[in-house]
């Protein structure tokens, strides 16, 4: 019998009457991070990792019940043990481990394997059974250093400044958005955030996180930065009648979609730049080797790609569907684009 099954409230442990990242109202939730696709509001009691209490509490409510356990601290639900490791994708993210009778499961949630000052770097969990999110499951996904991308964008910025520009930046408000502050040049120039950012960077301050002077956007800041600010603000800010304070702008998204040309074209943006808080192919290999897991399970992405290379590969895998995990429309149809430049399969390690 599994040790965690596909249930229509979300991914569920029958021996500790648990479920992991649920979509449907529960009596107890195990969260792997705050992103709204895995942290919803209305579970009876909340467990996350210990450095994420403040960002999940945020994003679910002020009067949510939540439990907040130091990475590596083992609890016991019932006759289960959990134990909760870095995921590297945002602050407080984590990997859940589930152990009963000898049995070892873990579920990664999301995660990367690049070091980000933002947050606790990843860390391979040995099991026998791995589910590993697939969000960039496809070869042509490889990301450059992170310093490198930190170059362009202060040379974008820069160079904004010296054309009377204000530089616009757009990244999801949780984790993308503090990534950046953390990795840009501050000294260039004034920095502005959208209020739905705000909260956040307050909380990654309070866990420790070290992150530049930043102000939030109101209309006379605004003018008086015209030309020389950096802006940072979550995709769904870009609208004209937004941006119009700002007077003439440069605009730029920051994400790994921006790896695909395509995905370039579809944005209206000025720059594209290149950085994901997700593991990119060869690190979804390299960690998913690293468990030593015997069977693999594959959500959240590209799925049957990944799942093809693994099987080829001689590590036993198969799709583990979840409910609000699967590629967007339009990631699927860039998977096409990307599946295009991609070769064959059986020449990638």
């Amino acid at each position: 019998m599994d040790l965690l099954t596909v249930t229509d409230r979300g991914l569920y442990c029958a021996a500790g009457d648990f479920f992991i990242d649920p979509w449907r109202p529960v009596s107890r939730a195990v969260i792997t991070h705050a992103h709204a696709d895995h942290a919803r509001a209305g579970m009876g009691r909340y467990v996350c990792a210990a450095p994420g209490v403040g960002v999940l509490q945020t994003r679910v409510g002020r009067d949510a019940v939540i439990q907040g356990v130091p990475y590596g601290q083992t609890l016991t639900i019932g006759p289960v043990k959990i134990t909760l490791f870095p995921a590297g994708h945002v602050l407080g993210s984590a990997q859940v481990r589930v152990e009963h009778r000898g049995m070892v499961w873990v579920a990664s949630g999301d995660y990367k394997t690049a070091i980000d000052p933002t947050c606790a770097t990843f860390e391979p969990v040995r099991c026998q059974v791995f589910i590993t999110e697939s969000t960039f499951g496809l070869p042509i996904y490889r990301w450059q250093p992170p310093e490198r991308i930190f170059d362009q964008i202060n040379q974008w910025w820069a160079e904004n400044q010296a054309e009377g520009r204000t530089s616009v930046l757009f990244g999801y408000s949780l984790g993308k958005a503090q990534r950046l502050l953390a990795g840009v040049d501050a000294s260039l120039g004034p920095i502005l955030v959208h209020s739905a950012i705000m909260p956040l960077v307050e909380q990654y301050r309070l866990q420790g996180v070290r992150l530049p002077l930043v102000e939030q956007i109101t209309t006379d800041l605004a003018k008086q930065h015209q030309g020389r600010a950096l802006v940072v603000a979550p995709p769904a800010a870009d609208v004209d009648s937004w941006l119009r304070k700002f007077g003439e702008s440069s605009t730029a998204a920051a994400s790994g979609w921006m790896q695909i040309r395509g995905a370039r074209r579809r944005q209206t943006h000025d720059r594209g730049f290149v950085l994901s808080d997700h593991a990119d192919w060869e690190g979804l290999i390299s960690s998913i080797r690293a468990t030593g897991a015997e069977r693999v399970l594959v959500t959240h992405g590209y799925t049957a790609t990944l799942t093809r290379y693994l099987n080829e590969c001689g590590i036993p895998a198969q799709v583990l569907p979840l409910r609000g995990f699967a590629a967007t429309a339009e990631d699927a149809a860039l998977e096409g684009a990307a599946v295009e430049s991609t070769a064959d399969l059986s020449n990638v390690d």
